[in-house]
């Protein structure tokens, strides 16, 4: 190869555009290896109750959904390096936050430990809700980690470099977001519930890493004051609140977000009450990411003559046969599922399964949102209006947490409310109804997007005969 050609790979990308992609696989390690246990350990280390620790983790989720556009537009004002700085130190010092905590309030006297699992008093107490403005803390901190990450990757990419620097990022997020959830069983394995505590340690370092990367190495050619005002971003959130075709997209996708988010809502608490101990949600979750890296090109290639209603709809119809298939676990008749190099029990292989279903509706559903979202922005604020598009995931992370909590105390509560093991399981004989609610909310949001369309149909033609 000759010289000339290798310093033309060289240059592709900027140094700015490697340190960014970098600290994102840095910091998405240290959010889901968090975000994918964030209910249990407020439940069995903080004592939180399932409505209670529903409640801070939807609201963790939906500001993150929230947060971006606005802490965008912050950043543009104060620099990009300046912003990640800032918004490492926050992680950093939230994470630190979330293991020094339980440490804290036991040094105090304020709460009795045995052995980080059996805590004495703290269910009652609320020296436990000092756990939310750490939280706030991680939730601000990572808020502008969305924005400057991927106004990054598009500042530092030409138009012919811009297709390859973004797969670039979402293969950094997935790797990132694989590492995180992989951690947390060995973490679990060793040191019990202890591994909950200590997985915080873990994500702290991690951002810590990525905050000495920044300051070191980053320097972006995104200079202070550009960008939009938060004013000018508040006026185009009410003007995509004032388009009634995309407010009721959004309302419809939501359903689909609701059902998704029980991969961290649910799911962990569930397989680890049904399953046992030994089960492993974390690494669970990674099907998702696997199955959306593996099939979403492959999908969207086969549908590209397809609208992107026609492709949407197909996804939505996959969602309700995830959830009944994660139903189906506590109903099959075995022990244990014989996959041959080991095996599962049912609870546990069920959940798979739905988790590939919903990796698939996935892939069916997200990439062609955006592509719709975006053509029914105006011309020349499509950016803007993207930045509105995860509007449904911050109304089904309130909605989806939210549910999961109730329907978790309802049908699936927490063994340490029981006295006994035979009490906690007559409680939990019908714990696969849970399912059964978000089997009928995809479904919903399913039929709902097939009268979306039609409607939509009937009311560009009209248009497009008066315009005639």
């Amino acid at each position: 190869m000759s010289v000339e050609k290798k310093s033309t790979i060289k240059e592709r990308f900027s140094r700015a555009f490697w340190v960014a992609n970098s600290v994102e696989l840095l910091e998405r390690a240290a959010y889901y290896g968090v975000f994918i246990v964030i209910t249990i350990y407020l439940s069995r280390i903080l004592g939180f109750s399932d409505m209670e620790s529903a409640l801070i983790s939807g609201s963790f989720s939906a500001g993150l959904y929230l947060l971006p556009t606005f802490s965008g537009a912050l950043a543009d004002k104060m620099g990009f390096k300046n912003a990640l700085l800032l918004a490492f130190s926050l992680l950093t010092v939230g994470y630190a936050g979330l293991a020094i905590l339980p440490t804290m309030l036991e040094s105090a006297g304020l709460v009795e430990y045995t052995d980080i699992t059996v805590f004495k008093g703290l269910r009652e107490s609320s020296y436990k809700w000092m756990v939310v403005p750490v939280i706030i803390v991680i939730m601000i901190g990572g808020s502008f980690i969305k924005s400057v990450i991927t106004g990054t990757v598009a500042k530092e990419t030409t138009e012919a470099t811009r297709a390859k620097g973004f797969s670039i990022f979402y293969m950094m997020v997935n790797i990132g977001s694989f590492s995180g959830k992989t951690i947390v069983k060995p973490l679990r394995e060793a040191m019990g519930n202890e591994g909950l505590v200590n997985l915080n340690y873990f994500s702290a370092t991690m951002t810590g890493l990525a905050l000495i990367g920044v300051f070191f190495f980053f320097k972006s050619a995104r200079h202070e004051g550009e960008g939009k005002t938060i004013r000018e971003i508040w006026d185009a959130l009410l003007r995509v609140l004032a388009n009634g075709r995309l407010v009721a997209l959004i309302l419809i996708v939501t359903g689909f977000w609701m059902v998704q988010h029980q991969l961290y809502a649910t799911m962990p608490k569930y397989v680890l009450r049904m399953a046992g101990e030994g089960a492993s949600p974390s690494w669970y979750a990674n099907v998702n990411p696997l199955v959306v890296v593996l099939s979403v090109g492959l999908i969207t290639q086969l549908l590209r003559k397809k609208t992107a209603l026609f492709s949407m709809t197909v996804g939505m119809f996959i969602m309700p046969i995830s959830a009944m298939c994660m139903a189906a676990g506590n109903l099959l008749d075995v022990e244990s599922v014989d996959l041959g190099l080991f095996s599962l029990h049912p609870v546990a292989f069920m959940m798979i399964v739905g988790i590939v279903f919903q990796g698939l509706a996935e892939s069916f559903i997200s990439p062609r949102f955006l592509e719709y979202f975006s053509l029914q922005a105006p011309k020349g604020e499509e950016a803007m209006y993207l930045g509105f598009s995860h509007l449904h995931s911050f109304i089904s992370s309130i909605l989806g947490f939210g549910l999961s909590g109730y329907l978790l105390s309802r049908y699936c509560p927490d063994p340490m409310l029981f006295e006994n093991h035979a009490a906690w399981e007559e409680a939990s004989v019908h714990a696969h109804y849970i399912w059964y609610y978000f089997v009928a909310i995809a479904a919903t949001s399913a039929i709902a997007l097939i009268i979306f369309g039609r409607i939509t149909r009937k009311l560009d033609a009209k248009q497009a005969l008066a315009e005639a």
